[in-house]
């Protein structure tokens, strides 16, 4: 990936469905000086997620898109990211998943965090599905995103361990902490910062 030269901090769009804790922890390390990106355009599918508070708190551009027709949903969301000239997509808790089309539209340029040890446990209640395996530890990966599920090339994992007590909510707690920590890192990674 070809990082800009000078100042300018790469524009990215951060997609969320829900309470966008990750998307807020990507807004705070945006504003980190040694941070490649900035923020610049925030996407959902969930009029009611929690997360696009941070767009008004942080004055950051948001759109709310209707995905009764995903091919309608994808040409807005394309034609919102080509007038914000965005070049860098981080997905954090979207719950959509976008067509081979929009993927390849994109390539090499759209991260995710998966809050399991990819290639183990692709999709959702990855945390449950860890505990009633009786797995030693799970934990989360960003990866790039390309036309399979959770299965595009792995950029860095972080190992969370699994306790005898841990239900899915307390797994989930301590891992969503390592996803905020580990989104910043990848993308620092990426740009060999």
């Amino acid at each position: 990936m070809v990082l800009s030269t000078g100042t300018n901090k790469i524009k990215t769009a951060v997609f969320i469905s829900g309470t966008g804790s990750n998307l807020k922890s990507l807004i705070n390390f945006s504003k980190l000086k040694k941070s490649p990106i900035s923020i610049n355009l925030i996407i959902t599918n969930n009029k009611l997620a929690k997360g696009l508070k941070y767009g008004g708190i942080y004055k950051i551009k948001k759109k709310i898109i209707n995905f009764k027709n995903n091919d309608i949903a994808e040409k807005k969301i394309l034609n919102e990211l080509k007038k914000k000239k965005i070049e860098l997509i981080c997905l954090a808790g979207f719950m959509k998943i976008l067509s081979n089309n929009f993927i390849k539209s994109f390539k090499g340029k759209i991260l995710n965090i998966h809050p399991s040890l990819l290639p183990k446990y692709k999709g959702l209640n990855t945390h449950k599905r860890a505990i009633e395996n009786k797995d030693k530890y799970s934990g989360c990966t960003v990866h790039f995103v390309n036309e399979k599920l959770d299965s595009g090339k792995i950029i860095l994992q972080k190992r969370v361990n699994i306790y005898k007590k841990d239900t899915p909510d307390s797994l989930g707690k301590r891992i969503l902490a390592q996803e905020h920590k580990l989104y910043a890192k990848a993308i620092l990674k990426i740009f060999n910062l």
